[in-house]
């Protein structure tokens, strides 16, 4: 499918601002949202009519193929302010590969680099006064492609609206995570589409996740379909397991979601010369490794927390307790991540993209 553009982008600004309304020192992660958002249209072959223009409502019809299909994938990122008010993304480039590769899996059209550079660059531009200073303060950015053909056959869409919101956010704060290790429900399966950001992977855990949460869990840790044997995600997060000073996390495959900040803590574990091993992690070895005390850490990566550790895990009818680790890994990965985000450290890696 074609995915030129015909036209520039168009700029319809604000009257007002919204921003005196906001109490941004009591934020809702994700509901709140900035002046401006951006779409685009996919019709007769093409990309067209990009646009930027106030946060509003859309018109849509019921029987938009994204309703009865699910053709509709996401991304999650950031942008941040340093210290001298400069406004910085991490690893944009990241983000833009990954929702043309969900789009490929769930046969939607890619989008291209040109426009999505563009339009996020501009947006986040002209809507910086939003990203508040301060460590953990940040703007945070969905970009999201759903069907909008009108129709119930059975079919993927012709027509698709690609578009990007803005919610400011403040530090995440997600206190002690306990978690239960699935034995029953899974989060994706082989030829699946667990490597995509699809929407339908997030509702399928809803209710699993909160099967956990009424026994007084907060997350799940997702094991593979087929025996539950092996260890994958935690939630909506990579997972990383530290077994005596050995860092171990899930390979990549098609159940396994291609994390930025997954693919950060391991660059920056080499860096730190710290033993990293990318390979199937049994439940057996981690519950045993809980059982002889070499199991020193569990935490997740990823774009929202950044990096959520875990206090205590449920396997069955077991629970174990970890203890907090001050000078561990986790803490260590999250401060050396907000240092460069921030801009208050060296980038090594070339991964900050300065916007203004």
């Amino acid at each position: 499918m074609n995915s030129s553009a015909t036209q520039k982008l168009n700029i319809q600004k604000v009257e007002s601002s919204r921003i005196g309304q906001v109490d941004f020192s009591n934020l809702t992660f994700g509901s709140t949202f900035s002046d401006h958002m951006f779409e685009c249209d996919y019709k007769d072959g093409t990309w067209q009519n990009p646009t930027i223009k106030p946060y509003g409502p859309l018109t849509i019809s019921p029987a938009a193929k994204v309703f009865h299909y699910g053709q509709a994938v996401f991304e999650g990122m950031k942008a941040y302010k340093d210290d001298n008010g400069k406004v910085w993304l991490f690893r944009p480039q990241e983000n833009f590969l990954r929702i043309n590769k969900s789009s490929v899996r769930m046969a939607m059209p890619e989008f291209p680099r040109d426009i999505f550079f563009d339009a996020l660059t501009t947006l986040v531009k002209m809507d910086k006064d939003w990203i508040k200073p301060g460590l953990g303060n940040s703007l945070y950015i969905r970009p999201f492609v759903m069907a909008t053909q009108v129709g119930v056959g059975a079919s993927p869409s012709t027509e698709y609206k690609f578009m990007i919101l803005m919610s400011p956010a403040q530090a995440y704060y997600t206190g002690d995570v306990k978690v239960v290790i699935a034995d029953h429900y899974s989060r994706s399966a082989n030829g699946g589409v667990g490597a995509a950001k699809a929407a339908g992977n997030y509702g399928a855990q809803f209710f699993p996740t909160n099967l956990a949460r009424e026994k007084g869990f907060q997350q799940v840790i997702w094991t593979d379909a087929n025996n539950h044997e092996y260890l994958e995600e935690a939630g909506t997060m990579n997972v990383f397991f530290r077994v005596n000073d050995t860092l171990l996390t899930a390979p990549i495959s098609d159940r396994i979601l291609d994390g930025v900040t997954r693919k950060s803590v391991i660059a920056l574990a080499k860096q730190d010369n710290i033993k990293v091993e990318e390979r199937p992690v049994l439940v057996s070895e981690i519950v045993e490794a809980a059982k002889n005390g070499s199991l020193k850490e569990i935490f997740g990566a990823g774009t929202a927390a950044v990096i959520s550790p875990v206090c205590a895990f449920s396997y069955k009818e077991d629970t174990f307790d970890l203890e907090k680790q001050d000078d561990g890994f986790a803490a260590r990965f999250k401060k050396e991540l907000l240092d460069i985000q921030y801009n208050r450290s060296e980038d090594p890696f070339d991964w900050r993209f300065e916007v203004v």
